[in-house]
């Protein structure tokens, strides 16, 4: 975000009465500046210059003698970069490459990969051949930066994998390298990346008709003797699959004891009935848990997808909806038998669209299916309520009527459960869920299946914050849902992932905060089991500026205890590939939890099976108590019983360690009294407004949060959009902060101070960065950003006041990624009031604070430092909450421009032409759906919106036709290497090569690669193939790509430069937009056709020029410093003389020379072309001048309308100009002066002659009586 314009100075003002008047500089121009370098100063800056020429030299050295260019040649001293490279060493990949040889390797290169990058590869085979991509290395950002692999020549080629993150085998090494195949003979690879932060990248092989991961060292590659062109694995024994890498009969299966191998069947071991597990090595029932990957019948590709769902219905697991890459073969309903392993496609004629992030749960024989996003071009999240009958095979909507003033949130991302409430009512329960207009939502939804009615029950307990691709559970022994991770909105501004588990008693309607994970994640899959509630997969990635190596595809493997409220780590899956997922989903059958599907770069279609250990196989009572983890057994009557059999009056027995209350620390992280008391942890609500420890002191302190008065700050702090916050009448959307407040009941509230538009509060207790914005916030406000000079003057004077102890505290400034510092307020810092010590910032800090209060001084430090006080601010708000109406929801700007016109709050992603909340772009496209994002600048929407070949090969999706000029001239289109595309399939966007519109037998030639060799964009033929002969039609440019000066217009692509139009007031405009750069200070407009009114300037530009308007007995500094002042050459003046016996003095003088000439009038239209001026003065290339007119010579009494101009030219830039007309008494008025003086001191002793006599008088008079 670039900072906004300087700020310009307002009309003179009077200074101190007197018979000469000054004023300070102002009257159309910024102040000056001036830069002072002290000794220690210069010696760094030459220490930096000699770095940097050092630098320079030995790189042109070692570039000579060595050849350091990765991707170029070394051409005197500077590495010249092979096309579709960059960077001074040719280091990394921007553009277009096509790959033609049998195998090979592609990579962004040696090292970090460029920021805000895009680069594209095109490995050509032969028809239908079967390509392979091996991906040796690959590391980028998650969820940001991405690879995109087509199977054709064309992004428009169905879409195959979409690789994100950290893509690093954890098995076997080598052998489990992932592997994308093409079979079309063409492999496009696409990538992308952001401007956050880079990684290592990648290193691709490929190879054309080879076989899959080399066997994995278990097979030798052998020609098809059906089709000599393939190649096949044939496996060693005991190993199969089509790259030889899975095991199978391992120690031969236990045989004969325990089972026997089956060679020729599905080649796995057939167990005994005593016996179970891959290898027939556990007994039955086991102690033991593990692991298998069942063959599944039939195996379609097109089965794969995430983000969709799936319940159990005897042995049926029943799949529906869910996102994929091509929609056209989807199928919306499946059905998998758990028994046979047998796949099965629903008969469905009509149904709901496709969409993805829904929800599901079975009553009876249906299934109800609610919200989602619909997989269309406008991608909506919908609030259908849709009903699925098993039994009929059929779908039919639900309308529910919606109760009271409640509200029925359209979300994707949540999840339900139907359950029987003790009141026998049977209730679906919706939890949270992303709503696209109301944000992350954390309220409860109620369906009643009976009344068909809809409401959001109010809630007790603790304040929980709602939001996207949670898990939950139910559990009917305690008859509470279990909520854990997401995506969520967090304080201050942030989002991210969390490790948080909620409980949720569905009768009570109440909120409880049990013991977190300690692994956040999202999109991850959750089941419950004999009292456990196992967490498996999702997404990890919670970076921000800075890889901490965490992974987008997770196979971690989680136990929740639910009776001891406990966490445990469990072995990840021992298979034969990595199983890492996320957006999969898990039923249970049979006490063996079954995970189907998700995503891990590509769309995974396979089945996992997890079997926990049985109770039944602990025959001591110690070994059933304590069996686990994982799993939670309950002794009775001298044997071991799973938890669900031996609760079955709902009475929980179980053997847990003994708990403590949390520390002090721990349970600060909860801002209200309701979460405070109504968690796990053991904290107390303390009167100060903290939670603590239960076991610390407080005077007066709660315990049970029905004690807890609850507070408006508590609820509007959970609302996470405008529209949501404005639903409730006690909270208000703070368009600054972006974030929801309780609505003050006085200006700032007792403690704070009013300063400005804010309330600041400076406390000096210790914290580090994060408990310091906890303590803000509990307070409704945010560490301060401090934006203006009036906010730091009062934060430096009151720091300044505590003598007895030291406060350097922490204010919102932080670092938003590896360049740039942001204020809370996401407002940049721009190091004017504040401004770093030397040194500062430092490499290791990422959050500051006002070290020394005296220099206005600031450090950086690391955030989990300690800072010894901290400053909050928080706004003063109206009342009135329709003074600060909503604006548009991100999701219905229909346009990149109306999307990104209100800064950064909304992202506009141009592939898909979605707008989406800035806080929610990670979840609108959790698996790459979007291929480039915008927060500023808008590019075209379609290739043809292109004008040059270069920005036209930008976009992975256009070619460019050359016309037969070969002149540059030429059409951007969609397309792919064979050639031009055009839409056909409106609903599922198909696209089909159409040559016709570059017709080759014209002489019209397609790019796709690399841009044609002459490039002159139509105005110009080329010599040596390459270099534009003479620019014509007024264009100038390597590559006659801009206007002449004096002419504007855009000349790319054949376009036409056109004269600048400037009412004879400039020479030169913009050479794209036509505004004239005026060259007189005080003409304005983008033809020069106006004054400047608003800054004293009269005039009339369009019959002759204009002034400033100059008062008498002023001086006046005009300061000519800005950018914007670069192009002026000459500043106008007016004055009016305001006394007709007095003479005009002028004075004017200037830092660089001019030219002056001074003229008079006394016609009323002077200073036009149609008026009449009589010069006085003419000077050429002077400093300064000083002159007086007689106002007997100009006869100023008999002339009251007189004007003088002074027009002061040739000056260039920077300049700054002191001017100033005055008017006072000549000598002769001391005559005057005299006379009056010398009649008041001759009356004064008169009257004190008559005084003395009557004295006198008196006086005798009195010796007389």
């Amino acid at each position: 975000m670039e900072p906004g314009g300087r700020a310009r100075t307002g009309p003179p003002q009077p200074a101190a009465p007197g018979p000469w008047k000054a004023r300070p500089a102002g009257g159309g121009g910024g102040g000056a500046s001036f830069w002072l370098l002290d000794g220690n100063s210069w010696l760094l800056c030459y220490g930096f210059l000699y770095l940097a020429l050092y630098a320079q030299v030995s790189q042109s050295k070692l570039c000579e003698r060595t050849g350091s260019c990765f991707s170029g040649r070394c051409v005197n001293s500077t590495c010249l970069c092979d096309p579709g490279w960059v960077g001074d060493q040719c280091q990394h990949c921007q553009g277009r490459f096509k790959l033609t040889e049998p195998s090979g390797y592609l990579t962004d290169g040696p090292i970090n990969y460029k920021y805000k990058t895009k680069c594209t590869w095109l490995i050509e085979g032969y028809p239908n051949a079967v390509l392979r991509l091996r991906f040796n290395h690959f590391a980028t950002e998650c969820s940001w930066d991405h690879m995109y692999v087509y199977d054709g020549d064309s992004i428009y080629a169905p879409l195959i994998a979409v690789l994100s993150g950290l893509i690093v085998p954890e098995i076997r090494g080598n052998e489990t390298v992932p592997e994308v195949v093409t079979t079309s003979g063409y492999a496009l690879l696409h990538f992308f990346s952001d401007a956050a932060y880079n990684l290592t990248g990648f290193n691709i092989f490929y190879s054309i008709n080879s076989c899959p991961n080399n066997c994995s060292g278990h097979g030798k590659c052998t020609t098809s003797v059906s089709v000599p062109s393939r190649v096949y694995c044939e496996c060693d024994k005991y190993w199969k699959g089509e790259a030889c890498d899975i095991p199978y009969c391992k120690a031969n299966c236990g045989s004969p004891d325990h089972g026997y191998c089956d060679l020729t069947g599905e080649k796995l071991c057939v167990c005994n009935d005593s016996w179970q597990g891959p290898d027939c090595s556990l007994n039955v029932p086991s102690t033991e848990s593990y692991w298998i990957l069942p063959n599944v019948k039939p195996f379609s590709p097109s089965v794969g997808r995430a983000s969709h769902k799936a319940v159990l219905h005897g042995k049926f697991m029943w799949v529906i909806g869910g996102y994929t890459f091509n929609y056209s073969s989807f199928q919306m309903v499946l059905n998998y038998n758990l028994e046979s392993s047998i796949w099965n496609v629903g008969t469905v004629s009509r149904g709901p669209l496709q969409r993805y992030g829904h929800s599901l749960a079975l009553y009876q024989e249906n299934i109800f299916m609610y919200g989602g996003r619909i997989e269309t071009s406008d991608g909506n999240v919908t609030d259908e309520l849709w009903v699925f009958n098993i039994h009929s095979q059929s779908w039919s909507t639900k309308t529910p009527t919606v109760l009271g003033h409640g509200q029925q949130y359209a979300v994707e991302g949540h999840s339900a459960h139907i359950m029987e409430l003790d009141s026998r009512d049977v209730v679906m329960i919706i939890i949270f869920g992303y709503s696209a207009i109301y944000g992350y939502t954390s309220s409860i939804q109620e369906y009643h299946i009976s009344s068909n009615t809809w409401l959001v029950p109010e809630t007790k307990g603790a304040i929980v914050q709602g939001g996207y691709g949670h898990t939950s559970v139910y559990d009917e022994i305690t008859k509470s849902i279990y909520v854990h991770g997401g995506y969520k909105a967090l304080p201050g501004n942030k989002y991210g992932l969390v490790d948080d588990l909620y409980k949720y008693e569905v009768n009570t309607k109440t909120w409880t905060i049990l013991k977190e994970s300690g692994f956040a994640r999202y999109l991850h899959s959750a089941v419950l089991i004999n009292g456990a509630m196992l967490i498996f997969g999702g997404n990890t990635h919670n970076d921000t500026s800075l890889s901490n190596g965490a992974k987008c595809f997770s196979a971690d493997f989680l136990a929740y205890d639910i009776a001891c409220d406990e966490w445990k780590i469990l072995p990840k899956p021992n298979l034969h590939r990595d199983v890492n997922r996320f957006g999969h989903s898990a039923v249970v059958i049979n006490g063996s939890m079954y995970i189907f599907g998700g995503f891990s770069s590509v769309l995974l279609n396979d089945i996992l099976v997890y079997k926990p250990p049985n109770c039944k196989a602990f025959r001591d009572e110690e070994l059933c108590k304590n069996a686990g983890p994982g799993i939670k057994c309950i002794w009775n009557k001298n044997h071991c019983e799973s938890w669900e059999s031996g609760n079955t009056n709902n009475i929980l027995r179980a053997k847990c360690p003994l708990k403590t209350a949390a520390s002090d620390d721990r349970c600060y992280r909860y801002a209200d009294c309701a979460s405070c008391t109504a968690n796990t942890n053991g904290c107390q609500w303390c009167d100060d407004k903290k939670c603590i420890s239960s076991n610390s002191n407080c005077s007066m302190s709660v315990k049970n949060y029905t004690k807890c008065h609850v507070r408006n700050e508590q609820i509007c702090n959970k609302l996470t959009s405008c529209k949501s916050c404005s639903l409730n009448l006690n909270c208000q959307w703070d368009q600054r902060q972006q974030e929801c407040q309780a609505l003050p009941a006085h200006l700032c509230g007792e403690g704070w101070n009013h300063i400005g538009d804010a309330c600041l509060r400076i406390n000096s207790s210790r914290e580090n960065y994060d408990n310091a914005k906890l303590y803000c916030y509990n307070l409704s406000g945010n560490l301060a950003s401090l934006t203006t000079s009036k906010e730091v003057e009062f934060v430096l004077d009151e720091i300044q006041k505590y003598t007895q102890q030291k406060v350097s505290p922490w204010v919102g400034l932080r670092k938003i990624n590896i360049s740039y510092w942001g204020w809370e307020d996401m407002s940049p810092f721009t190091n004017t009031t504040l401004q770093w010590l030397p040194g500062e910032p430092n490499d290791s800090g990422f959050c500051a604070y006002l070290e020394r209060a005296a220099v206005a001084g600031l450090k950086a430090n690391p955030c989990t430092s300690m800072a010894d006080g901290l400053v909050c601010e928080k706004p003063v708000v109206s009342p009135n909450q329709n003074a600060r109406p909503c604006k548009k929801p991100c999701s219905l700007r229909t346009s990149c421009s109306n999307c990104t016109s209100n800064g950064m709050e909304c992202m506009w992603c141009s592939s898909t032409k979605r707008c989406v909340d800035s806080n929610a772009y990670i979840i609108s496209f959790p698996y790459g759906q979007c291929l480039e994002w915008q927060t500023a600048t808008c590019s075209p929407q379609n290739c043809s919106g292109l004008r040059t070949c270069g920005q036209c090969l930008e976009q992975p999706g256009c070619g460019w036709c050359n016309d037969p000029s070969n002149t540059g001239r030429g059409h951007c289109i969609e397309g792919s290497s064979r050639g031009p595309m055009k839409l056909v399939g409106m609903q599922n966007n198909e696209m089909v090569l159409d040559t016709s519109v570059c017709p080759k037998e014209k002489n019209y030639e397609w790019s796709f690669i690399q841009c044609p060799a002459c490039q002159c964009n139509g105005h110009s033929t080329c010599i040596n193939n390459n270099v534009c002969e003479q620019c014509k039609n007024l264009t100038t440019g390597k590559q006659c790509q801009d206007c002449m000066p004096g002419y504007y217009g855009d000349p790319t692509n054949g376009g036409q430069c056109t004269a600048c139009t400037c009412s004879g007031h400039a020479n030169i405009c913009h050479m794209h937009t036509g505004k004239c750069f005026c060259t007189t200070k005080g003409i304005k407009g983008d033809q020069c056709q106006l004054c400047d009114s608003e800054n004293r300037y009269v005039g009339n530009p369009l019959r002759g020029t204009c002034y400033y308007s100059l008062l008498i007995d002023y001086q006046f500094t005009f300061s000519l410093l800005q950018e914007d002042d670069r192009h002026h050459t000459a500043i106008n003046f007016i004055a009016n003389p305001e006394q007709s016996n007095k003479n005009l003095d002028i004075s004017i003088n200037a830092s660089n020379n001019f030219n002056l000439n001074i003229t008079w009038s006394v016609g009323s239209t002077a200073g036009t072309i149609s008026g009449e001026e009589t010069p006085i003065v003419s000077k050429t290339n002077i400093k300064e001048y000083r002159d007086s007119f007689s106002y007997e010579k100009f006869n100023f009494r008999s002339n009251p309308n007189i004007t003088f101009y002074v027009y002061v030219s040739n000056f260039s830039w920077p300049i700054k100009i002191q001017i100033a007309f005055s008017q006072h008494n000549t000598i002769m008025d001391l005559v005057q002066f005299f006379v009056t003086f010398f009649s008041c001191f001759l009356s004064l002793l008169l009257v004190a002659a008559v005084v003395w006599k009557i004295k006198q008088t008196c006086w005798a008079s009195r010796r007389r009586e």
